[in-house]
C-alpha cells in the first residue's frame, strides 16, 4: 500500500452540511433510544417527554460549546486539539485519549449489540464472530474514503429514521391516553431519568472529529451538530411519547427492547420485525462512525506525536488515516471476539463526562471576540458536566473505577511520551 507522508499530505474536505449532520445523527441515535426509553419511563412514567427535554437542554450547553469551538477553529481531532492549544498539551492529550479508550471499547460493545439483535432474527448465528465480522467490513469501508462511508452512512440513518417515523405514526392510532395518567412532571425521579437519556444523546460531537474533511467547516460543522440534536431530540420525544401512550410504565418498566414491546401491543408482526431491524440500523451507525471518529483522534494525536507518527500517515490514493483506521478497526475486532465487555466499556460513561467538561473549559478560555455564544453557555455545560459526574459516582461506581484508572494510565503514558521525546 502507498502512503503519504505527514508533511505532503492533507485530508480532503469532501463531506456536505447533509452528510455532517448524518453522521452525527448516526453517532446519537443507536441501540440508546430502542433501550433507554424503558429505563426513563421506568423513572419518570408518564413525565418522560419532560425528562427528555430536561437531557436535551443539558446536552445542548455543550453541544453549543463543540460548535463555537469549530467555528473559531475546524480541526481534525476536535476536543483533543482544543484542550491541547487553549488549556494545555497535557489536557490536550488526556482528552484524545480518554476517547480513544471510551470508544474503541463502546465500539466493539456496539457491535456486540448487533450481533444479539440479529440473533433474535437469525438464532444460528454465533454473537462473536458475527460482530467481528462487522468490525471488519466497517474497518475496510472507512480505508476506502470518508466519501464511501458517508454514503453508507447516509443510507442507513435515512432508514433508521424511517423506521423511528414509522414507529410514530404506526402506534399513535394504538395509543390508550389513560396510559398518561397521573402526570407528575414535579416529582424527583424526573431528573433521575434526565441523568440515564443523557447519555443517549452522546455522539453530537463526533462530526467535530472529522472536521477539516467537511466543506465550508467553520459553517457547516457547527450546524450539523446543532441540527442533529434538533433532530435526535424530536424523534426521542415523539418515540417515548407513543411508547408511553401504547403500553405505560408499567408495558415498559424494566423492558430490555421496550420499542418492540411497546408496538407489540398491535399485533402486526411486521410491525415487530420492522422495528428489531431498527434496532440493527442503530447500533451499524453508530459502529461505523466510532471507527471514523477514533482513526481521526488517533490520526490528530500522531500529527503532534503524541502518538506514533505513521499513525498519521494518509493513503495516497484514498486520503484516509489508512494506519490509524486498521489499528483502531483490528483492536474493535479483537475485542468483539475475546474480551467480557458488560464491566470494560463502564469507562465510557465517565469518559464522554470528562472531555465534554474539557470541551466547555476550552470554549470559556475563547478570547471575547472569537465568542459566538455568552460566557454562561460553557459554564452551565461545564456545571452540568460536572454534576451529572458527581452523580455518576454514586448510580454507577465502576464507571469511575474504570474511569480514573484510564485517567491515570494515560498520565503515565504522557510523561512516558514526553521523556522519549527529551532523550
Amino acid at each position: 500500500m502507498k502512503s503519504s507522508k505527514l508533511d505532503d499530505a492533507m485530508l480532503k474536505p469532501t463531506l456536505g452540511l447533509w452528510d455532517a449532520t448524518a453522521i452525527s445523527i448516526g453517532a446519537i441515535i443507536g441501540a440508546g433510544i430502542f433501550v433507554v426509553t424503558g429505563i426513563g419511563a421506568g423513572l419518570a412514567g408518564s413525565a418522560l417527554a419532560i425528562s427528555m427535554v430536561i437531557a436535551a437542554v443539558i446536552a445542548l450547553f455543550t453541544a453549543l460549546s463543540f460548535a463555537e469551538l469549530t467555528a473559531w477553529q475546524p480541526k481534525e481531532g476536535s476536543i483533543y486539539e482544543y484542550a491541547y492549544s487553549l488549556i494545555s498539551p497535557l489536557a490536550g492529550f488526556l482528552a484524545g485519549w480518554m476517547w480513544i479508550l471510551s470508544n474503541i471499547f463502546g465500539g466493539a460493545a456496539v457491535s456486540l449489540g448487533f450481533a444479539y439483535y440479529l440473533k433474535e432474527i437469525f438464532p444460528a448465528i454465533q454473537p462473536n464472530i458475527t460482530a467481528a465480522i462487522l468490525c471488519i467490513a466497517f474497518t475496510l469501508l472507512n480505508f476506502l474514503g470518508i466519501r464511501e462511508s458517508a454514503f453508507v452512512n447516509d443510507i442507513l440513518v435515512i432508514a433508521k429514521i424511517a423506521v423511528l417515523t414509522f414507529f410514530i405514526i404506526f402506534g399513535l392510532t394504538y395509543i390508550n391516553p389513560a396510559n398518561f395518567t397521573p402526570f407528575e412532571p414535579l416529582k424527583i425521579e424526573v431528573l433521575s431519568a434526565a441523568f440515564y437519556i443523557f447519555f443517549a444523546y452522546g455522539g453530537f460531537a463526533r462530526v467535530a472529529v472529522i472536521a477539516e474533511e467537511v466543506k465550508n467547516a467553520k459553517r457547516n460543522v457547527p450546524k450539523a451538530i446543532l441540527f442533529s440534536l434538533a433532530i435526535s431530540t424530536a424523534l426521542y420525544i415523539l418515540v417515548g411519547v407513543v411508547a408511553l401512550g401504547l403500553v405505560g410504565k408499567l408495558g415498559l418498566e424494566g423492558s430490555r427492547s421496550p420499542l418492540a414491546d411497546a408496538i407489540g401491543v398491535t399485533g402486526n408482526v411486521a410491525a415487530i420485525y420492522l422495528v428489531s431491524v431498527g434496532g440493527l440500523l442503530a447500533t451499524a451507525t453508530v459502529l461505523l462512525t466510532s471507527i471514523l471518529g477514533v482513526s481521526r483522534i488517533v490520526y490528530a494525536m500522531a500529527r503532534r506525536e503524541d502518538l506514533p507518527q505513521v499513525l498519521g500517515n494518509l493513503h495516497s490514493k484514498y486520503k484516509t488515516p489508512y494506519f490509524s483506521v486498521f489499528m483502531v478497526g483490528g483492536i474493535m475486532t479483537l475485542l468483539a471476539l475475546f474480551i467480557d465487555l458488560s464491566q470494560v466499556i463502564a469507562i465510557s460513561t465517565f469518559a464522554l463526562l470528562f472531555y465534554y467538561s474539557l470541551a466547555n473549559v476550552s470554549a470559556l478560555r475563547l478570547k471575547i471576540k472569537k465568542r459566538v455564544y455568552p460566557r454562561f453557555v460553557p459554564v452551565l455545560g461545564f456545571t452540568s458536566c460536572l454534576t451529572l459526574l458527581i452523580f455518576t459516582l454514586f448510580v454507577s461506581p465502576q464507571s469511575w473505577i474504570a474511569g480514573v484508572s484510564g485517567l491515570f494510565l494515560g498520565i503515565i503514558c504522557y510523561f512516558i511520551k514526553e521523556n522519549l521525546l527529551k532523550g
